[in-house]
C-alpha cells in the first residue's frame, strides 16, 4: 500500500477501506513515512469529494487509537462531557460541569485555548488567581473520584494524529469539511474516555458553522460516528448569530459563570445549561424524563449546590475561592465605560454580530491569532441588551472594559457596528435550534 495511491483513489472519488484509512494514520504517525505535502494532497482531496459515513468512522477511530485512551471506567458507570464547536461568549462548561457534578453525574473535562474570534475555556479559567489547569492523568482522574469533577487541558497524548492533520488543514484551506470536523472532535471525545457525551454545535456569525443547515449536517454526522463507534453521542445545535450571554472576554465570563450558578444570570445561558444538562441526567439514568431533570437542576442552582461544587473545583485545582464573592481578585481592566445607543426614542436590537463582538475584545488583547500568543484576561464586552432588548436612543447599550482610551475607542465603533436596530419590536430567537441523537433519528426512519 502507497500513500500516492490512495490519494489518487480519493481525488477520483473513491471509497477507502478501514485498512487503507488505519495505513494513513499509521503513516501519519510515523517519522519515517510522514510527508506534509501527501497528507496536505490527501485532505484536499477529502475536502472536494467528500467522505461516507463508514469513511468517517473509520478515520475516526484510527484518530482517537493514534495515542494513549484514557480508561475512566474505574470512576463509575457513566463519566460525562461536554464539547462546544466554539463560539463567543460561551462560558457554558463554568456553569455545567460543577452544576452536573452536584447531580451525582462524574465529570471529565478536557478542554482548549481560544483560536481566532472565539473564546478558549482554559484561558478563562485561568483569570481565576492560582486555578491550575495542567493536571496529570492520574490526578485528573483521582480529582473526579474525589470532588466529581476536573476541568483540565487536551494533552499531546490524546489524539495526536488529530494535532498534525489539524495544523496543516489550517493553513491548506482544508478546515471546512464536515467529515474532517466531525472525526476530529468525536476522536478526542472517545480518546478521552468519557462515555456520555454532549455536543455543542454552534451555528451563526459568531461560529463556525454558519448556517443552521451546515450545523445540522455536521450533528447528524457526529452523532452517527458516535452510535457507530459504541460511544452514544447526543447533538444540539444552538444560536450563534449573537454572544452567547451578556459577557465576552475572560474575568467578565467567569463573573457571569457564577452569577447563573448563584441562580441568576442571563436566561439565554441558564437555559441552554439547564437544557443540556436535563438531557444528561437523563441519558446518565438519574431522572425518568427531562422535565424531571429541569426541576432537578433549577433546584442545584436556586440552593447553591452547583456554586458549593464549583468553590469545591476551585480550591482543589489551586485557585483562589475568593473570587466567588469578589470579582475584583480576578484581573480588572483600568477603564470601565458604557456605549450609548445612537439617536433618541424606543428602538430594538434586531441584529447583533457575534463575531464583530468577539473582534473588538481581540482589538483590546482578548483574543489570540495564533496559538502562544499572551492575551489580555482583564478586558473584554458586556451587553446591556441581546436581540429583541429594547434600548433608550442615548443609554447604554453595552459596557467596554479596556486598558486604553484608544483601546475603549476602537472596541466602542466595533460594538455599534455589530448592531442593527430596529424602530419596531423584534422576536429574541431560541437558543437551542435542534436536537440530534443518532438512536432516535434511525427510529423515526424506520417507523
Amino acid at each position: 500500500m502507497r500513500m500516492v495511491d490512495l490519494i489518487n483513489k480519493k481525488r477520483s472519488g473513491g471509497e477507502h477501506t478501514k485498512e487503507e484509512i488505519e495505513f494513513i494514520i499509521k503513516t501519519v504517525m510515523n517519522p519515517d513515512t510522514y510527508r506534509d505535502y501527501q497528507l496536505s494532497a490527501w485532505l484536499m482531496a477529502v475536502c472536494l469529494n467528500g467522505m461516507s459515513m463508514d469513511e468517517t468512522a473509520f478515520l475516526t477511530d484510527a484518530m482517537a487509537r493514534s495515542g494513549e485512551m484514557l480508561d475512566l471506567s474505574s470512576i463509575g458507570p457513566v463519566v460525562g462531557d461536554k464539547h462546544s464547536t466554539g463560539g463567543v461568549g460561551d462560558k457554558t462548561t463554568v456553569v455545567f460541569v460543577p452544576m452536573l457534578a452536584a447531580a451525582g453525574v462524574p465529570m471529565a473535562k478536557l478542554s482548549g485555548r481560544g483560536l481566532g474570534h472565539t473564546g478558549g475555556t482554559l484561558d478563562k479559567l485561568e483569570a481565576i488567581p492560582g486555578f491550575n489547569i495542567n493536571l496529570s492523568i492520574d490526578d485528573f482522574i483521582a480529582q473526579i473520584k474525589d470532588i466529581g469533577a476536573a476541568v483540565g487541558g487536551q494533552t499531546q497524548d490524546l489524539a495526536p494524529a488529530d494535532g498534525i492533520m489539524y495544523a496543516l488543514r489550517d493553513v491548506t484551506g482544508t478546515v471546512e469539511s464536515i467529515p474532517l470536523i466531525a472525526a476530529s472532535v468525536v476522536c478526542k471525545k472517545i480518546a478521552s474516555g468519557a462515555n456520555l457525551i454532549i455536543l455543542d454545535v454552534k451555528c451563526g456569525k459568531g461560529a463556525f458553522m454558519d448556517t443552521e443547515e451546515k450545523a445540522i449536517s455536521l450533528a447528524k454526522t457526529m452523532a452517527e460516528v458516535g452510535y457507530r463507534l459504541k460511544r452514544p453521542i447526543t447533538c444540539v445545535v444552538t444560536d450563534m448569530e449573537q454572544p452567547l450571554g451578556n459577557a465576552v472576554g475572560h474575568t467578565v465570563e467567569i463573573a457571569e459563570a457564577i452569577d447563573t450558578l448563584k441562580g441568576g444570570g442571563p436566561e439565554d445561558l441558564r437555559e441552554l445549561c439547564l437544557s443540556l444538562g436535563a438531557m444528561a441526567l437523563v441519558e446518565a439514568g438519574k431522572e425518568k424524563d427531562e422535565a424531571q431533570a429541569r426541576k432537578r437542576l433549577e433546584e442545584i442552582l436556586s440552593s447553591g449546590k452547583g456554586l458549593d461544587k464549583l468553590r469545591e473545583l476551585i480550591v482543589k485545582q489551586g485557585g483562589n475561592p475568593g473570587v466567588i464573592d469578589d470579582y475584583s481578585l480576578m484581573p480588572q481592566a483600568k477603564i470601565k465605560r458604557d456605549v450609548n445607543a445612537p439617536g433618541q426614542g424606543d428602538k430594538w436590537i434586531a441584529q447583533l454580530n457575534g463575531r464583530t463582538i468577539a473582534e473588538a475584545g481581540k482589538l483590546m488583547g482578548a483574543g489570540r491569532a495564533k496559538k502562544g500568543d499572551p492575551i489580555n484576561l482583564a478586558v473584554g464586552v458586556v451587553m446591556k441588551g441581546k436581540i429583541g432588548s429594547k434600548i433608550k436612543g442615548g443609554e447604554p447599550v453595552a459596557s467596554i472594559y479596556a486598558d486604553s482610551e484608544e483601546h475603549y475607542k476602537m472596541a466602542s465603533e466595533k460594538v455599534l457596528e455589530a448592531i442593527e436596530f430596529s424602530d419596531k419590536p423584534v422576536e429574541a430567537p431560541k437558543v437551542i435550534k435542534a436536537r440530534i441523537k443518532y438512536e432516535e433519528q434511525l427510529s423515526l426512519a424506520k417507523s
